[in-house]
């Protein structure tokens, strides 16, 4: 290998450095850290799965999503607080507080392992408090169900042409700009920038309202196939394997069955 130049070395550490700093005030102002791995499958050239891996998330991934997650909230901070000393109409990626009916259902769940979560229907303390539970049922058996139940309580994100902030990052202001643009709604806000940079009149709010339904709409759809795509590559992955046996966990129970999450799949 080419040795790296120093001031590419220094760039990158420093660099690496304010992402820790950006990351510690996240956490800090109330982000939440869940931090489930992706199951990625392994094919052959007829598609056939041979092999299932866990993604995990590393240092050089963090450095690279704390400046993504900056230049999303600096464009949408920019354009909420006024382009061109105006408000005007954009696309804003938004998330709702937790539900409080799942919250409960989550307090009684861990209940049972002997953990506690306080009553509150404060935003920030109850991201703190998962924060805690994450931290204090981490390595354990039962850390998977929880985190699991934990998600299930979130709202889901949307695209709002309203800036109602961000629960989850626990930012005021957020959207979806960043490269390599792979979602309409980033094409949507670079746009929509570029327009207002170059001193454009406010876009139409009822046309930008129909695009983030619909896109939050397709979001969902997008999100369920590449779901049950995984979910299909991993039964035929697991096809020849009956009469094998694998610890697991159970990560959910109804009343016809369980959910059984198998190690390391």
């Amino acid at each position: 290998h080419a040795e790296v130049p120093s001031e590419i070395v220094d760039a990158v550490l420093t660099l690496h450095g304010l992402a820790a700093k950006l990351r510690k005030k996240r956490f800090a102002a109330g982000a939440i850290n869940f931090d489930r791995p992706e199951m990625k499958v392994e094919v052959d050239e007829k598609g056939r799965p041979v092999n299932v891996y866990q993604k995990v998330t590393k240092e050089a991934n963090w450095l690279i999503e704390e400046f993504m997650l900056l230049a999303n909230r600096t464009v949408a901070e920019f354009v909420a607080k006024g382009a061109r000393k105006q408000a005007k109409t954009f696309v804003y990626r938004v998330h709702d507080e937790p539900n409080q009916e799942k919250l409960q259902n989550l307090r009684n769940f861990i209940g049972n392992f002997g953990y506690k979560m306080g009553p509150t229907t404060n935003g920030k303390e109850i991201s703190k408090e998962l924060n805690s539970l994450f931290v204090a049922a981490k390595d354990t058996p039962e850390y998977n169900a929880i985190e699991l139940l934990s998600l299930r309580t979130m709202a889901k994100a949307r695209y709002d042409i309203e800036n109602l902030g961000h629960y989850g990052l626990a930012f005021k202001y957020y959207t979806h700009f960043t490269s390599p643009i792979r979602r309409y709604p980033d094409m949507m806000v670079h746009r929509l920038l570029a327009d207002y940079l170059a001193g454009g009149a406010s876009a139409k709010a009822e046309v930008y309202e129909k695009l983030c339904k619909h896109a939050s709409e397709r979001e969902i759809v997008a999100a369920e196939a590449e779901r049950a795509s995984i979910k299909y590559k991993l039964v035929e992955f697991m096809q020849d394997k009956i009469g094998y046996v694998f610890g697991g966990h159970i990560s959910g129970l109804t009343e016809w069955g369980m959910y059984v999450e198998v190690e390391p799949t």
